[in-house]
């Protein structure tokens, strides 16, 4: 079925929440380098039933475990794991719909570099590359993912201008919508950009079709929202996370969880989920408000 985000007025569509942590949830061993994406080459069978896990839960796409899959991380696997990456969510996708409830959809993930070898710098965009470099780093993964047959590409995470950029050209030509979900903190990108020029560069993002926030609090991404709305007619998209902090040198949550209710966003948007530590009880609690109407 063709991805097209709803309308004004409609109700949001119901994006999963964090897969990794989940993963981890389930009994698995996330702490290595891999994180995820050693579950996917050692139990695939664990992340097609953290997939149905939030099927069940009210979600209605499931997004690929390839966020840290990558050509550096995982050496001459890496097509491979990117192609069952999207099988997995497919074939999760095809069993929830066929116990009914409308229609159901795959993101491929493709995450940023820092989640690969910039070792974490997804939260402060300091990649020491520039936006050639990294159009060459995200190719080769995206056409991977897109050759594997997703509804559409999900670019998320992303914390800096030149990746903005340089997914402008990464991503052409692979015939599919994307959706850009960008990494911020006070009200800008997570480089210190200013987000209203970071919506600007999204726009020449071929097939771009929402634009939005994810891996935040969700009072960040209310506020960061507010400002991309000003900046942009595309619909918008936020998945925050629990509201903890990741301590990507010592490689673990600090700080305290937000109440679950959190995660209602002060801003309209037609995607809504969540990220990382939001499971599928929490989506269950998103999906409950889209189903009373509320857009939040």
């Amino acid at each position: 079925m063709i991805f097209t985000p709803p309308g004004p007025g409609e109700a949001p569509i119901i994006l999963d929440g964090g897969l990794g942590t989940h993963l981890e949830r389930r009994g698995n061993d996330i702490s290595g380098t891999l994180w995820s994406a050693q579950i996917l080459k050692d139990r695939p069978q664990e992340v097609r039933a953290a997939h149905a896990d939030f099927f069940a839960a009210g979600a209605q796409v499931a997004t690929t475990c390839s966020y840290q899959v990558t050509f550096e991380g995982c050496g001459d696997k890496t097509a491979a794991l990117l192609r069952a990456s999207v099988r997995l969510a497919r074939e999760a996708t095809e069993e929830a719909a066929g116990r009914g409830g409308g229609p159901r959809w795959v993101a491929a993930s493709v995450g940023p570099y820092g989640a690969g070898p910039g070792e974490g710098t997804e939260y402060d965009g300091e990649y020491g590359k520039d936006e050639r470099e990294l159009a060459r780093w995200h190719r080769p993964r995206a056409e991977e993912l897109a050759a594997a047959g997703p509804d559409l590409l999900l670019a998320e995470t992303i914390p800096s201008l030149p990746e903005v950029a340089a997914l402008s050209v990464a991503l052409r030509g692979l015939g599919l919508p994307v959706a850009l979900s960008l990494s911020v903190a006070g009200g800008r990108l997570r480089d210190g950009s200013d987000l209203g020029e970071a919506a600007r560069l999204a726009g020449e993002i071929p097939g771009l079709c929402a634009l939005g926030v994810n891996c935040c609090s969700a009072r960040e991404a209310t506020a960061a929202l507010g400002i991309l709305r000003r900046h942009t007619g595309l619909p918008l998209l936020a998945y925050p996370n629990s509201g903890e902090r990741w301590d990507a040198a010592a490689r673990r949550w600090v700080s305290t969880p937000e109440d679950p209710a959190a995660l209602r966003i002060d801003t309209p948007v037609t995607l809504i989920g969540g990220c990382c530590r939001v499971g599928p009880e929490e989506i269950a609690q998103v999906a409950c408000r889209w189903a009373g109407g509320d857009r939040r």
